[in-house]
């Protein structure tokens, strides 16, 4: 992201101004005084492109827009709050209002107190504990792979009543009979199913996701053997993964704990002392067969 323009430290934030162009997203930030310091978003603008041909927009297309421009105002709170409290020590929120929907947003920015889950042991993190071959524990319930698909969406919903976020969101991924996730602080927890030869679907696939930076209220983390998989060093994770017993195999930036069904994400570019940023547990190869007939 390229900022461009001078607002002075110490200026409080009073406006954002989030607009979509054919060259791409952008966003601006004016202060009290008025000053503005405009941060450019990469990615696809918001011209529709036919090629030189006068066909209209396809269908999917302003429901595109829509959402590119829901996830773009979500990451302009975050980027924004995480700067407000640096600086001053307090969170920013934003009322956000459509002055050209989908393309062009208005948000007016208040200051509020910061968010207890920014102070270390203020808040208990989200913990799931993950148990290779079975499922994964939650704070107050389970998720087993014999958990039938209807059940995992129902506890699903209970993680977003607790945590206060929306209901899980379901979307279509190649390969599942369904998927549905769900917010846990500023990360996601996510379920997949898969139906069985006796034709039930069932859970088949955990997977966890969390950004660098603040993990938002609550802290989500993942925990296999002891170890919290996305708090400590990748490379500290692999070592002491390694020391217990598991072994490892590296494709490009994942690491995959093969007999267990376990893999770990990290971003493009990261090295041994950044963190993963997602994990994945899934049915292990010699439990399948069992799985899928029971």
């Amino acid at each position: 992201m390229r900022n461009v323009g001078a607002t002075g430290r110490g200026r409080v934030p009073a406006r954002v101004l989030l607009r979509g162009e054919p060259d791409g997203w952008h966003w601006v930030l004016v202060d009290d005084a008025g000053a503005e310091r405009r941060s450019d978003f990469t990615g696809a603008g918001t011209r529709w492109s036919a090629g030189g041909r006068s066909d209209p927009e396809p269908a999917w297309w302003r429901p595109r827009l829509a959402e590119t421009a829901d996830g773009l105002r979500e990451a302009v709170a975050e980027r924004l709050t995480d700067a407000t409290f640096r600086e001053f020590g307090t969170e920013a929120a934003i009322t956000w209002f459509a002055v050209a929907e989908p393309v062009e947003w208005e948000g007016i920015v208040t200051l509020r107190e910061a968010d207890p889950a920014r102070f270390p042991g203020r808040v208990p993190p989200f913990v799931v504990t993950l148990e290779p071959g079975r499922g994964a524990l939650l704070p107050d319930a389970s998720l087993l792979f014999s958990t039938r698909a209807a059940d995992a969406w129902t506890t699903l919903a209970a993680v977003a009543e607790r945590c206060g976020t929306l209901p899980p969101k379901s979307s279509f991924l190649c390969g599942w009979a369904g998927h549905r996730s769900v917010r846990v602080g500023r990360g996601s927890l996510a379920l997949s199913t898969g139906r069985g030869e006796d034709g039930v679907e069932r859970l088949a696939q955990i997977c966890g996701t969390r950004a660098p930076g603040w993990s938002g209220n609550p802290e989500m983390r993942f925990r296999l053997d002891g170890v919290d998989l996305l708090d400590e060093p990748a490379g500290d994770v692999v070592a002491l993964l390694r020391e217990l017993d598991h072994e490892i195999v590296r494709r490009g930036r994942s690491v995959r704990l093969a007999a267990s069904g376990l893999t770990l994400h990290a971003p493009d570019g990261a090295d041994e002392a950044e963190r993963f940023t997602g994990v994945s547990l899934g049915v292990p190869a010699a439990l399948s067969p069992l799985w899928a007939g029971s």
